[in-house]
Order: C-alpha cells, then structure tokens, then sequence
C-alpha cells in the first residue's frame, strides 16, 4: 500500500506544548543492531497540563527517565508513560525536566533512508524532514531549535571515523578495539 503524504499548511500552525531545548545523544553502533540514548531538556510552552508528546518510529524502547527517575510503561498516564508505533506519551513533573530514554534501532534493516541507516558499510543519517524520529523518541518538528552534543561509540575498524555536525570537543580509544568521539 503507497503511503499517504499530508500537507501542512501555515494557517494550520499551532506552537508546541514543549520547547526542548538540548539534547545529548550517545550513539553505540554495533554489527547489527544501535542504541540510542538521549537525554533532552526540556521546558513548558505557557501554562497548561498537557502531556509531552515524543514522536517515534520503528524503535525498540528499553528505558524511560523522566527528571533521572525511572518510570514504568502503563496503561494510562497518570501511572507511568505510554508508548505507541509512532509515539512516547508522559506527563511532566514540572515547567523544566528532563526525560532520558535508552533505544535500540536496526540501521542495516532500515530501507526508508530516514534515521539512521547503514548503505556501503556506513552507518549514515537523514533526519530531515521527519527522520529523527527513527533514531530516537523526539518531538520532530522544524520549529524546535535545540542545541546538541553528539557522542558516537564503535569498532575502530568497522567505523575508523566518527563525524558528526559541529565542533570535535572529545575522542579517543576505549576497550576491545572500539572508539569514540563526541561533537558538540
């Protein structure tokens, strides 16, 4: 079946709930299978009590945090956070907070070239227009201008160079013959 493209016209526009406004990845490629965590900062748009909605497809979730506390997945909201094929759903503790969420994708079984997939034994991102929310749980909206810092972990081998946008702030070697380097 084709997919259905919707248009989103500007008369439609409504500012988000929540401005993130940094996020820290930590990429761990691996033969086969990548985790992603993040951890994003986050700050309440005005005053309301709606719940944060986390764009996502096609992502294993292993944890969620919020403010570095571990919540269950439930049933509803006001019990723990709800998880669903395109989305992450949880009700804030306060204006600012943080939510973590530890994921694992599989960018050799990725044929959207959106996310992160591997083409030529490299692993390569596409994030645009709404591709970052295959790599990880993120509202994926052109207007949400956070900051970033990149860090990116993998074989010395299979990956001898880890790029990234913006400046190299770190790198070097780690254990069993794997390496890493973080862009801020």
């Amino acid at each position: 079946m084709p997919e259905t493209n919707t248009v989103t016209y500007l008369k439609d526009y409504t500012p988000p709930d929540y401005w993130v406004t940094h996020v820290d990845l930590t990429f761990d490629l691996r033969d086969g299978e990548t985790f992603v965590s993040a951890k994003l900062q986050v700050k309440k748009n005005g005053s309301h009590d709606h719940p944060l909605v986390l764009d996502g497809e096609d992502l294993e979730l292993l944890e969620v945090k919020l403010s570095g506390r571990a919540i269950p997945k439930r049933a509803n909201l006001k019990e723990g956070y709800v998880v669903s094929q395109a989305s992450l759903s949880l009700l804030p503790p306060d204006d600012t907070f943080t939510v973590d969420t530890l994921v694992k994708i599989y960018p050799e079984q990725n044929t959207a070239l959106e996310g992160l997939y591997k083409s030529g034994g490299n692993w390569c991102t596409q994030c645009e227009a709404e591709g970052f929310r295959r790599i990880t749980f993120f509202p994926d909206r052109s207007d949400n201008m956070a900051t970033y810092t990149t860090k990116i972990i993998a074989d010395q081998i299979a990956a001898p160079v880890l790029l990234s946008n913006g400046n190299l702030v770190d790198h070097g070697p780690m254990d069993d013959q794997r390496h890493y380097a973080v862009w801020k």
